[in-house]
Order: C-alpha cells, then sequence, then structure tokens
C-alpha cells in the first residue's frame, strides 16, 4: 500500500513537473521573435471597396484578414498628392516625405529641365534592363532595413512589385534584392545596388518569359456580368476583354496596369518564399510584395468601375494565396503580415459636361510662358521659369543669382501673378511653406516638400478641373478630384487578437508598430510611438 502511493506521488510529481516544462515551452514560443515577416503594399486600395464586396469575396483573403486580424480602416497620410512611391516610402520609413526624402515617385531636374525617376541613379546598372536605380533617394532607414541590421546581416529581405520605384521603396538600402517587370521587355529586372537576383527569378525570365506569354493572356470578368451587382447596370452592359497582343507597342505597360500583372507579383513572390526558405533559416527574414488596386486609366467603359470590381476580386485571390503560402511555409499564424494602401486615390475621370459641374483647363506650359513673360517684363529679358512639375513651378535660381535679384521676393512676385490665373485657386512660395506654415493645408504641403527637390512657387488648382500638360506630341490629362475614401492597413501577428477600428490613425504608425512586433528597432525616422495591440 505504502509502496502504491509512494508511486502514485512520484507519478504525480512527474506529471507536474512535465507539465512546467511543457508550459515554459511554449512561453518561450509564444515569447520568441517571429521568424517571418510578410508586408503586402496595394496601391490604391479602399476599404469602402472591400466593404462593398466582401459577400463575394473568397474566406481566405481579405476575408480572413477582416476576421483574425488587427484592421484599421482610415490610414492617414497626411499629405497632399502623395503616390505609389512616396505612400510606400512613407510605409517603410514611418516618416513624411520632408523627412524621408521622397515627395513623389518623380522629381523635377532642373539641370535636364525634365522629370525623372526619384530613384534613377546612374552610378549603378541594371539586371535584366537598361535603368539604373538605387534607394539613395531615401533619406531614412526602412523597416526592411532594421530586419537586416537587426541580426547583423544574417536575415534576408527581397521585395517583389510591378513597378521599379515601388519594389525599392520596400526594399530599403539593405535589401538583398528587389524586383519588378521591366516596361520594354516583360523581363523581371534587378539592379546592381542590391547584391542578388533570385534564381527562381533568373529561372523565370530564361525559362517562363512574360512576353512570351502575354499573347495568350486576355482580362476579362472573372464572374458573368450579371453578378457585379455593386456596378451599375449602364456600367456593365458590355463585357470587357482586354488582350496584350505583340502588335501593341506599350502591351506590357498595359499588362502591368491589369488586375492580371497581380497574379504574376504572387507569383515570384511565392517562388522566392519558397526556394529561398524564408523564415525557415533560424534567422528573422522578410519579403515585400507590392500590388495594385489601381482604376485602369485606359478603361473602354468610361468610369472603369466594373473593372475596378473584378481588380478586386482577383487581388483578394492573390491574397488568399499568398496567406496560404506563408501557412505552408512557417505554419499558420507563425509570421508577421501586414497589408496597407498607399494611400492615394486617382479616379481620373472628367464629369459629362451634361451635368454642367464647373469645370476648365490648366494647361501649364501656357501658364510658365506666361510667367515668365510676366517677370522679363519686371526683371528684363531672360528664361526666368524653367519648367513646371507636379504641381510647382521651378524659377531660375542661376539667373536669378546673376542678376542679384532676391530669390524670396522674385518666389513672391510669382505667387501673386499666378494666383490671377483661372483655375488656380493658391499658390505658396517655398519660402511659406518651409517658414512659415500656418494652418492645416500649409502644415501638410510643409510634410510633403523635400526642401533640396522642391520647386519655388506650388499651387493648388481647382477640383473639376483638367491638367493638361504637353512634352512634343503627348499630352496628359489629369482630372482634379479630392476622394474622400479610406486607406486600411491590416495587421496579422502571433498574440495580436482580431480587432478593428474605424478611427483615423497615422498612417505612418504601420512601420514601428510591425518592428514592435518584431521586436526590433524602428526606423531611425519614425518618431511616433507604436500602437499597442495585444
Amino acid at each position: 500500500m505504502r509502496n502504491d502511493r509512494r508511486q502514485r506521488m512520484n507519478r504525480l510529481a512527474t506529471s507536474i513537473v512535465a507539465s512546467m516544462v511543457a508550459l515554459s515551452a511554449l512561453s518561450q514560443v509564444k515569447g520568441s521573435q517571429p521568424q517571418l515577416v510578410v508586408g503586402i503594399v496595394i496601391d490604391q486600395l479602399r476599404s469602402d471597396y472591400i466593404e462593398l464586396l466582401q459577400s463575394q469575396m473568397s474566406a481566405d483573403g481579405f476575408n480572413r484578414l477582416l476576421r483574425e486580424g488587427a484592421v484599421f480602416d482610415n490610414a492617414a497620410f497626411n499629405c497632399p498628392q502623395v503616390d505609389a512611391t512616396s505612400g510606400t516610402a512613407l510605409l517603410m520609413t514611418g516618416a513624411y516625405p520632408r523627412i524621408n526624402g521622397v515627395a513623389w515617385g518623380q522629381t523635377f531636374d532642373p539641370d535636364k529641365l525634365v522629370a525623372r525617376d526619384i530613384f534613377a541613379d546612374s552610378h549603378y546598372i541594371g539586371n535584366f534592363t537598361t535603368d539604373k536605380y538605387s534607394a539613395a533617394a531615401l533619406q531614412a532607414s526602412t523597416l526592411a532595413d532594421e530586419v537586416r541590421i537587426d541580426n547583423n546581416g544574417l536575415g534576408s529581405v527581397y521585395a517583389i512589385a510591378p513597378d521599379a520605384q515601388m519594389a525599392i521603396a520596400l526594399a530599403g538600402h539593405a535589401a538583398n534584392g528587389a524586383c519588378w517587370i521591366n516596361d520594354a521587355t516583360g523581363n523581371w529586372a534587378s539592379t546592381t545596388y542590391y547584391p542578388e537576383v533570385p534564381q527562381c527569378v533568373q529561372s523565370r525570365n530564361y525559362g517562363r518569359p512574360l512576353a512570351a506569354r502575354l499573347d495568350t493572356m486576355q482580362w476579362q470578368p472573372l464572374l458573368p456580368a450579371g453578378q457585379y451587382t455593386s456596378v451599375p447596370e449602364a456600367s456593365r452592359y458590355y463585357a470587357f476583354r482586354y488582350t496584350f497582343g505583340g502588335q501593341q507597342a506599350d502591351r506590357i505597360k498595359r499588362f502591368k496596369q491589369s488586375a492580371l500583372a497581380n497574379e504574376e507579383v504572387a507569383s515570384v513572390a511565392i517562388d522566392c518564399l519558397n526556394s529561398l526558405k524564408l523564415g525557415r533559416r533560424g534567422q528573422l527574414d522578410m519579403i515585400n510584395v507590392g500590388l495594385s488596386a489601381a482604376p485602369v486609366q485606359w478603361a473602354k467603359g468610361g468610369d472603369g468601375r466594373f473593372e475596378l470590381a473584378d481588380t478586386y476580386l482577383r487581388l483578394d485571390r492573390q491574397i488568399a494565396r499568398l496567406l496560404a503560402a506563408i501557412d505552408a511555409a512557417v505554419g499558420r499564424g507563425r509570421a508577421v503580415v501586414f497589408v496597407a494602401s498607399t494611400g492615394h486615390f486617382d479616379t481620373g475621370h472628367a464629369v459629362d459636361p451634361k451635368f454642367k459641374i464647373p469645370t476648365g483647363e490648366f494647361h501649364p506650359d501656357r501658364a510658365t510662358s506666361l510667367l515668365n513673360m510676366y517677370l522679363m517684363a519686371v526683371h528684363g529679358n531672360g528664361n526666368w521659369v524653367q519648367g513646371y512639375h507636379h504641381g510647382s513651378f521651378y524659377l531660375n535660381r542661376r539667373l536669378i543669382k546673376e542678376r542679384n535679384a532676391n530669390l524670396a521676393a522674385v518666389r513672391a512676385e510669382a505667387s501673386a501673378f499666378l494666383r490671377q490665373m483661372s483655375g488656380i485657386t493658391a499658390a505658396y512660395t517655398l519660402d511659406e511653406i518651409l517658414n512659415n506654415p500656418s494652418g492645416d493645408d500649409m502644415k501638410a504641403i510643409n510634410r510633403a516638400t523635400v526642401p533640396q527637390l522642391a520647386g519655388d512657387v506650388t499651387v493648388e488648382i481647382a477640383p473639376g478641373w483638367d491638367v493638361v500638360e504637353t512634352q512634343g506630341k503627348t499630352h496628359t490629362v489629369k482630372h482634379v478630384r479630392a476622394t474622400a475614401a479610406c486607406a486600411p492597413i491590416m495587421i496579422l501577428a502571433p498574440q495580436v487578437r482580431a480587432q478593428r477600428t474605424g478611427s483615423t490613425i497615422d498612417a505612418a504608425l504601420l512601420a514601428p508598430t510591425v518592428a514592435r512586433l518584431l521586436r526590433i528597432r524602428s526606423p531611425n525616422a519614425a518618431a511616433l510611438s507604436p500602437l499597442a495591440l495585444h
């Protein structure tokens, strides 16, 4: 009897010790650093479209994010004229353009008097492309950089996107590699600024080149037209169908702007995730993926809502593919995944004149000529205005210095003159923007202004107007319209419960918040305190 009692006590003690060991091990697993982080940045992603089409989406794409993740319906970027490149840079640095150096995807080159890509850099050459890029324009570290720095470069970081600018903003300075689709050849391209082009990407270029597959591709509605009930009947009366045949000179650019490009990007990202064994090497790894929910600018049906609804439904399937691949690689719920919008929305279509909405055309080239004539009348002959780009006029600062004119005074004169032009509702000098940003609008412009790259006078064009820019025989028309849409951020992470917040948060919070979940440093310009997620 005594021996039986002693044996029962020993078994109980052994069971307690085993339970304590198991709980300790479980605690260590839960408290350990995640091995994989996946960033999915989607250009022009809108909360309202996700809600509108939610019932037609799969259970494993956006609906999984809504069901299991921390969801923020409205991330404010707090900067005017943000685009895919600058929005991505803001998300990844946790800092506004004035600090991170990237105000938009293109900047004005005062020496060549043309716009150039912000990341263009002749010091490096391209892989599978003649384009030359680097991340030198980024003036702050990114979340991707901090992942690499955390373990002295032992972790791997890659970025995959349809566009070079977005890929580089996602990759940062220290990534192993960044890849995008080359506009001329359709090859997956990179730059020697980064040390690697993954073997799976090279194999895809040689074995399954996009250019060889485009002839067989076509984009048409994923579902029968009658099932797109979110689209007005008049807009879906005729089903769309787009092809990318060899006779089209711009077929690769058109493909990249179509909903089919997201599938290509997701496939390459999954190939990299699997072949590089990301998240399975004992180090914190990261892969960032750029996708698009942008409206089709060349839609045949007028406003493009039919195509946009289809884009979201197809995008949902690619999100589901990516999440499934992540689960297969490291286990369900063991990676940190964030999905974020770039925060800008390009509606792009003017309203039919029959509705009598006030409108007009603003021609920057004509405004530049008139401003130059005015300054010549005041200060004498000369080329006083170098050009216009992205809402800003650039003055000839060298000529102003040669004529011993006061730069601030000439800016003020130019601003006063431009305010009198039809279609211009406001004009601000660079001095006002940098030194006296009074009011919410001016403060927002200040945050979006990179002093070294900024124009001398920034103007605002009236809503409803078209900005018509002419370069040679090419005319570009941009319709001015404020879009009151919400940009979502969604986070899936271990120990983060499902939650949803409708109130506005600052988009710059994403980087420090993800850094906190990863237990690494925030990017060096991320000044906001991270969100406390539980």
